[in-house]
């Protein structure tokens, strides 16, 4: 994303009027950082109208409703409107440039690291926001040593499925392997009624899931983003052991392909899909710990929902991709008393409001507890991408777009290997080679070449 516009200078001190809710700290010339505030006690005076971008479209009228209630206890002249976005990443992307979309939002991936200073207000340095969060869920949007993101929440990848089902096919232990995994789901179309995996394709956004597996939760490295995506040469193709990026895509394009799926993908419907997960009509489905609480509150059986790993193993132990989930961000454009109430909007939204646990995520906050609907992962180690080294910070999306495979963004890989697998058009090794193309291409474009 290219800046369209010039970056307000962030207001650094409160008007005199509310001299009486300015902490101590604030001195002239230094600006707000979340790790300051105390809530409830710090700018409970300030006056600000808010608009909230958010991907979040099902709860805004309900869940949100009710967050902006509890938040005005504390700070009765803050409102806050919250816009729902269907095409989120798309339409954000495009408003952002014009600089007047609101007042906080859920910052897109497509903002380059270098750039969000120009349209982000920075939450303080991640070395005293790691005083109060978990300094390794900061990375997504940090630039030098300034966090321009906060996560909502963290996610691990894996697979929410139905204990019920899983049960009456048989199945006895969780899966560890793509074949396993295979093999559990041909059981689960054998003896039960169950669509053994949901691949919700028709939704588009859904498929992503299945890119964020392909890193961590399948090869252990938490570097492997920096180094072997970006700079390793055909990192797409089969490593010959069950792991990485190949099986991955493979286990999906099996899955659909052997008929272990919906029998037409351009027909699923995620709403339903919530209930037919929950009443046992559906074996499982690839989506982050985030769809643990959905699906249990989809009908009357959220005992029977569980939520396991991807199904791959290296050097004989299982791991699973953490991350954060969407971050919040501020507009830099937004008034210096809009910033200051989203500053503490945002504080309460990630340490006292409890939308992490409701949403079967992680809390960012150290020292919190796991949640219960993932304590079943018992001996599988969490792996969250490390940090881009300095200087290449941008390197990944700039291969990634310039790929146009657009993975985490777009979802068109596991949609090409579902249509793929459905016409038969395309094998696997076939759907690998122009992958591999592609990104040699944008890595060469981006000064990476191999010998």
């Amino acid at each position: 994303m290219k800046t369209r516009m010039l970056r307000k200078a962030v207001a650094t001190t409160v008007a005199a009027t509310m001299v009486l809710s300015v902490p101590v700290y604030a001195k002239e010339d230094e600006k707000v950082t979340i790790d300051q505030i105390e809530l409830g006690k710090d700018y409970t005076d300030i006056k600000a109208d808010l608009k909230f971008l958010t991907h979040k479209t099902d709860v805004v009228d309900t869940v949100f409703k009710g967050y902006v209630e509890e938040f005005q206890k504390l700070y009765p002249n803050v409102n806050i409107e919250y816009e729902g976005i269907t095409d989120y990443a798309n339409d954000v992307t495009m408003r952002l440039s014009t600089g007047d979309w609101g007042d906080i939002c859920m910052v897109p991936t497509t903002v380059d690291k270098d750039e969000l200073e120009n349209y982000f207000v920075s939450f303080g340095d991640k070395g005293s926001l790691s005083k109060i969060y978990e300094s390794n869920m900061l990375n997504n949007f940090a630039f030098g040593d300034q966090v321009y993101g906060v996560p909502s929440m963290a996610n691990v990848q894996g697979i929410v499925y139905n204990k019920a089902v899983f049960k009456e096919a048989g199945i006895t232990e969780l899966p560890k392997t793509p074949d396993e995994f295979l093999d559990d789901l041909q059981k689960i179309k054998d003896n039960t009624d169950a669509i053994p995996m949901y691949t919700n394709f028709a939704a588009g956004w859904t498929m992503t899931a299945w890119d964020s597996y392909i890193d961590g939760g399948a090869t252990g490295d938490p570097d492997f983003v920096n180094n072997v995506l970006c700079k390793g040469k055909d990192p797409f193709s089969d490593r010959g052991d069950g792991t990485g990026p190949y099986a991955v895509y493979n286990t999906l394009y099996e899955a659909v392909s052997r008929g272990l799926t919906e029998d037409d993908p351009t027909t699923t419907d995620w709403e339903g899909s919530k209930g037919m997960l929950n009443n046992g009509q559906i074996g499982c489905m690839a989506l982050g710990s985030w769809s643990v609480t959905q699906m249990q509150q989809a009908g009357d059986h959220a005992d029977d929902i569980g939520y396991m790993t991807f199904p791959i193993t290296v050097d004989g132990k299982q791991y699973a991709a953490a991350g954060p989930d969407y971050c919040y961000g501020i507009n830099c454009n937004s008034s210096e008393d809009q910033q200051i109430a989203a500053m503490c909007y945002i504080k309460w939204l990630v340490e006292e409001s409890g939308y992490s646990q409701s949403e079967g995520g992680l809390s960012i906050v150290t020292g919190s507890e796991y949640p219960e609907a993932l304590k079943d992962m018992e001996g599988v180690e969490l792996v969250v991408n490390n940090p881009a080294p300095e200087g290449e910070e941008n390197l990944w999306n700039d291969i990634n777009n310039d790929s146009e495979l657009g993975i985490n963004v777009s979802g068109a890989v596991p949609t090409e290997v579902v249509e793929s697998a459905v016409t038969g058009e395309k094998t696997m090794d076939d759907l690998v080679q122009e992958w591999n193309e592609q990104w040699t291409s944008a890595q060469e474009n981006n000064g990476i070449t191999f010998e």
